[in-house]
C-alpha cells in the first residue's frame, strides 16, 4: 500500500466524519422536535483485493418503533380533543356561574321566589310589585346570557373547523409531496430519512387535528386514515371542504349546519376524534343538549306561572310557547334565547298581584281561578298563595303533580337527551341543569389531566427508543473529533513523507 492509498483511506475517513457531524448537527438542533426520531450516518468499509481502502458513506437511517408511535399519534388526538372541548366550553362554564353567588339559575330562580314571598305581606305595595318584576327581568336575563352563551360556543366550534380544515389540508398535501419524494428516494438508493422526519411532522398536525393513524406501505410511503377508516386525501388538487355558516340555537347537522365534504362525499360523522372531532361534538350534540335542557327549563318556568294565573314569562310574540310537539320541543327550540317578562306585566306591574288570566280547573291540572280585576278588592294574595306554592311546588295543585319535564327526544332533531330523571320544581329543575353541565364541563379537566400524563408516558418512551439523546450525541461527538484529529495527522504524515521524497529524489 504506498502513500497515495494512505491519503486516499485518511481522505474518506475525513469524508464520512464529516457526514456524521451533519447528522449530528441535525439531530441535536432537533432535539427538542416533538417525535423526531434520531438519524444516523451509516457506513461501510471499502476493500480492493482484500485489502482496504477506506470507508464509504452509507443512506442516512433512523430507527422508529411504529407501534409506539401510532399509539402516541392517537394520544395526541385525544390531548387535542380534550384540549379543544376545555377552550370552547371555557365560557359557557363561567355563563353557569357557581350556585348561591347571586349569577347562577338557581340564585336568579330564588331572588324571585323570595321577592313573590315579601309581595305577600303587602300585596297592595307598588314598590314591591316592581320588585318582582325586576328580578323576573334579571332571571330571564340570566337564562338569555346563558343561551348566548351556547351559541356563542356553538359558534366558536364552527369557525374553528372551517379554519382548521385550512390547516389540516396543508398538512395532507406535504404529506403527499413527501410520500412521492421518499418513494423516488428510496427507489434511488438515497437517504430519506430528513424527508420521513418532516413527513412525521406533518402527521403531527394531522393526529392532533383529526386523531388519524400512519399507515405505512411497501414503496416507503403512508396513508393517513381516522380512527374510523376514512382515508384522508394526500393527493394533488384534494382537499376536505366546508362552508362558513352563522349558527342559531336551533341550528342543526344535518340540517342548516354545512358539513365536511371529501370528493363530493359528507364525511362528517367520520372524524371523531383530534381538534376537529371535539368540534363536531361540541357543535352538533354537546352544546345542542345544553341548549335543550335550558329550553325546557324556560318553558316549563313560564308554563307553570301561566298555569296559575300569571303570565309572567313570554317569547318575542307575548306568548308561552306550547308542549306537546313533535318532536318533544319542536314549539320552542331556542325559547331560552329570547324568553322575556311579558311586556303586558312589565307595562302594569300589579298583575304580579292580580294575575293575568284565568284558569279553568282541571283533575289533573291547576285548579280554577279568576284575576282579581282592576280596582278590584285590596289585599288579594290568592294568586301570590298560588305562585308560591304551585309554580315553584312540586304539585300543580295539592294532590296532583307537576306534569313531568322532557328529558329524551330533546332538540330540533329529538335525537337529544338530559343526563337526568325530570325534576319535581323549577327551583330542583334549575340546580339540576347547572349542577349536570358543570359536572361535565369538569370531567372535560379531569379527563385531560389523565390523558395529558398518559401522552407525556408515550411521548418519554418514543424519545428514549427512538429520540435524540443529548448524552449520546456528545459522546459521539468527542469519538468523531478524535477520529478526525487522527485522519488529519496520518494525512499531514503523509503529506510529510512525500515531500521529504520529493526533496530526496531532486538531490539524488
Amino acid at each position: 500500500m504506498g502513500l497515495e492509498t494512505s491519503l486516499v483511506i485518511a481522505n474518506s475517513g475525513i469524508g464520512n466524519i464529516t457526514a456524521n457531524f451533519a447528522v449530528m448537527s441535525q439531530n441535536v438542533a432537533n432535539a427538542g422536535t416533538t417525535g423526531y426520531a434520531a438519524e444516523t450516518q451509516t457506513q461501510q468499509s471499502l476493500t480492493s483485493g482484500g485489502a482496504g481502502m477506506g470507508v464509504a458513506n452509507g443512506a442516512v437511517t433512523r430507527y422508529v418503533n411504529q407501534q409506539l408511535q401510532s399509539n402516541l399519534l392517537a394520544q395526541n388526538g385525544n390531548v387535542s380533543s380534550l384540549q379543544e372541548m376545555q377552550t370552547v366550553l371555557q365560557p359557557v362554564n363561567a355563563a353557569l356561574g357557581t350556585p348561591g353567588q347571586g349569577g347562577d339559575l338557581s340564585s336568579l330562580l330564588g331572588t324571585l321566589q323570595n321577592a313573590f314571598s315579601t309581595l305577600l305581606g303587602t300585596p297592595d305595595s307598588a314598590t314591591l310589585q316592581q320588585s318582582v318584576v325586576n328580578d323576573a327581568q334579571n332571571f330571564a336575563s340570566g337564562v338569555n346570557s346563558l343561551s348566548n352563551a351556547y351559541t356563542s360556543a356553538a359558534q366558536t366550534a364552527q369557525n374553528n373547523i372551517v379554519s382548521s380544515l385550512t390547516e389540516i389540508n396543508g398538512a395532507l398535501s406535504s404529506i403527499g409531496t413527501l410520500n412521492t419524494e421518499i418513494i423516488s428516494g428510496l427507489a434511488q438508493g438515497a437517504s430519506v430519512a430528513d424527508l420521513q422526519n418532516q413527513r412525521d411532522a406533518a402527521m403531527q398536525t394531522v393526529s392532533q387535528l383529526t386523531g388519524a393513524q400512519a399507515i405505512p406501505q411497501a414503496n416507503g410511503s403512508i396513508l393517513v386514515a381516522t380512527q374510523n377508516g376514512l382515508v384522508l386525501p394526500t393527493g394533488p388538487g384534494q382537499a376536505l371542504t366546508t362552508s362558513s355558516a352563522t349558527l342559531a340555537p336551533g341550528a342543526t347537522y344535518p340540517g342548516t349546519i354545512p358539513g365536511i365534504m371529501m370528493g363530493g362525499v359528507d364525511v362528517t360523522n367520520q372524524i371523531t376524534s383530534g381538534s376537529i372531532g371535539a368540534d363536531i361534538q361540541l357543535r352538533d350534540t354537546t352544546i345542542p343538549g345544553y341548549q335543550a335542557q335550558l329550553d325546557e327549563f324556560a318553558q316549563n318556568t313560564a308554563s307553570r306561572f301561566q298555569a296559575q294565573g300569571l303570565t309572567l314569562f313570554t317569547n318575542g310574540s307575548g306568548t308561552v310557547p306550547a308542549g306537546g310537539g313533535t318532536p318533544a320541543q319542536s314549539g320552542y327550540v331556542g325559547f331560552a334565547a329570547e324568553i322575556k317578562v311579558n311586556p303586558v306585566v312589565v307595562a302594569n306591574p300589579a298583575l304580579v298581584t292580580n294575575g293575568t288570566n284565568a284558569i279553568i280547573g282541571s283533575p289533573t291540572g291547576a285548579s280554577g281561578f279568576t284575576p282579581n280585576p282592576a280596582g278590584g278588592p285590596s289585599g288579594f294574595t290568592t294568586l301570590i298563595n298560588r305562585v308560591l306554592n304551585y309554580t315553584f311546588g312540586a304539585d300543580v295543585q295539592s294532590g296532583v303533580s307537576q306534569p313531568a319535564s322532557n328529558v329524551t327526544g330533546l332538540g330540533a332533531l329529538g335525537n337529544l337527551s338530559a343526563p337526568y330523571a325530570s325534576p319535581p320544581t323549577i327551583t330542583d329543575f334549575a340546580s339540576t341543569l347547572v349542577s349536570a353541565q358543570s359536572n361535565s364541563i369538569a370531567a372535560i379537566d379531569n379527563n385531560l389531566t389523565d390523558s395529558q400524563a398518559l401522552q407525556s408516558s408515550l411521548q418519554s418512551s418514543f424519545k428514549s427508543q427512538s429520540g435524540v439523546n443529548i448524552n449520546t450525541e456528545m459522546a459521539n461527538m468527542v469519538q468523531l473529533q478524535n477520529a478526525y484529529g487522527a485522519n488529519a495527522r496520518i494525512m499531514e504524515a503523509v503529506q510529510t513523507m512525500w515531500s521529504t521524497l520529493q526533496s530526496d529524489l531532486m538531490y539524488a
